[in-house]
């Protein structure tokens, strides 16, 4: 006598990073997975790139032929699925719309763009002509675009040096067509972060936090986007999003300040600081 099937009643929570792939496992696809993980979330990843790099930074970067990468996202809808979509690393204009093609294909509520452009070290990740074509192909599909300073001021053309500077930015942004936009001002001087919400309705949230002392902050922008992107998957609203996110980059963050990774002074976090269990939703 056969032994009968077991009953599928569950599913994981799933997230898809769409990103590049950092070789010292502090950024990129390596820190979204390990995102994943600690929050309890089942992560999926479509490669964009190939980075060869460490805590020194960048030394090589092999683009993934768009073909292939057209291939790993719809492998990845067409069986597993997924709640939300992080998007990270996309160096090139035919890399923006090989993904914008493919969000179009397989639809999804919850996606979290983090316009990655120069890495921690001064590396440059996008060539000049993306800028454009990820303004007007993946901002409309974006539930939440989550620039730096830097990248704020690099897709307006100009810089950013105080809070009200992000806060205009912010609007400027959302008039290019972004749904909602999170400035993250890590960047600024001084003994206080802030980071600037601003709700597809409008609505304004800053975010104050004492700056943690620490020179391991290699992938702390991968790493809050794809926790924002795990939490919009759980169900969480987008504001609360924000801040569980901003909650668990800084547990990481201090919890690895005194760890010595490379040897650079710029290591990464600690994602596994405080692990969650799989959360798992009924079918």
């Amino acid at each position: 006598m056969q032994p009968s099937m077991p009953i599928h009643d569950y599913s994981y929570v799933r997230v898809l990073s769409i990103a590049g792939s950092d070789s010292g496992g502090g950024a990129g696809i390596q820190a979204d997975l390990k995102t994943c993980s600690a929050l309890g979330v089942y992560g999926m990843t479509a490669i964009t790139a190939i980075t060869a790099q460490n805590t020194q930074g960048v030394r090589a970067i092999h683009a993934v032929p768009t073909a292939v990468l057209a291939a790993q996202i719809d492998a990845v809808a067409e069986d597993i699925g997924y709640e939300a979509v992080k998007i990270g690393m996309l160096h090139a204009p035919e890399v923006v719309m090989c993904v914008a093609e493919a969000l179009r294909r397989h639809p999804c509520e919850f996606v979290v763009l983090d316009p990655v452009m120069v890495a921690t070290s001064g590396a440059a990740l996008m060539e000049n002509a993306s800028t454009a074509v990820l303004v007007e192909q993946l901002f409309p599909l974006a539930s939440v675009i989550t620039p730096n300073l830097d990248e704020a001021g690099m897709l307006l053309g100009r810089k950013l040096e105080t809070v009200a500077d992000m806060q205009q930015a912010a609007r400027a942004l959302q008039a290019m067509g972004a749904r909602a936009v999170l400035i993250k001002g890590g960047h600024l001087a001084g003994a206080e972060v802030v980071d600037v919400l601003l709700q597809e309705d409008g609505t304004e949230l800053l975010f104050r936090d004492t700056r943690i002392a620490t020179t391991n902050t290699h992938g702390t922008g991968c790493t809050l986007s794809s926790a924002m992107a795990c939490y919009l998957a759980l169900g969480e609203e987008l504001a609360d999003a924000v801040t569980l996110a901003r909650v668990y980059v800084r547990h990481a963050l201090a919890n690895g300040a005194q760890v010595r990774t490379g040897k650079a002074d710029n290591g990464p976090l600690n994602h596994a600081s405080h692990p969650r269990a799989m959360r798992l939703m009924r079918l």
